[in-house]
């Protein structure tokens, strides 16, 4: 993701987590084109992938371990909201359930997952 946001409401980016990310992610280089470039976790890599061309980031694919380790194998999409406290009680409110967090991701940034009332998982992300 870019360092600026993208509006409110919007969906900023996608993230796989899957037990081997190196494969997953060398399949959707061959299948999409995207190029990857590593991120750092502190003994493991998860992967920025990058679309062909610009080298902009699109998605993420990360291991399932460590924080990541209790998510679905699904993409996940993360919307960009202004306050995320009030969207996760909100989302308690109408029968939501937050899975993870809120986290940090790094200075003014902060993320959460949920479930929806029907079970869709999605995560929500905050930068101040």
């Amino acid at each position: 993701m870019s360092e600026t946001p993208p509006p409110i409401g919007s969906v900023g980016w996608f993230d796989l987590t899957v037990p081997d990310a190196v494969a997953v992610r060398d399949f959707y280089g061959a299948v999409t084109g995207w190029t990857w470039t590593g991120l750092d976790m502190g003994g493991y890599e998860d992967f920025c992938m990058n679309q062909p061309g610009d080298g902009t980031t699109v998605a993420g694919i990360c291991h399932a371990r460590g924080g990541n380790a209790s998510l679905p194998a699904q993409w996940l999409l993360y919307i960009i909201v202004a306050d995320l406290d009030a969207s996760l009680e909100r989302c308690r409110a109408l029968g939501g359930e937050v899975l993870l967090g809120p986290k940090s991701m790094g200075p003014g940034k902060r993320y959460a997952v949920i479930r929806d009332p029907v079970g869709a998982a999605s995560a929500l992300f905050e930068s101040r």
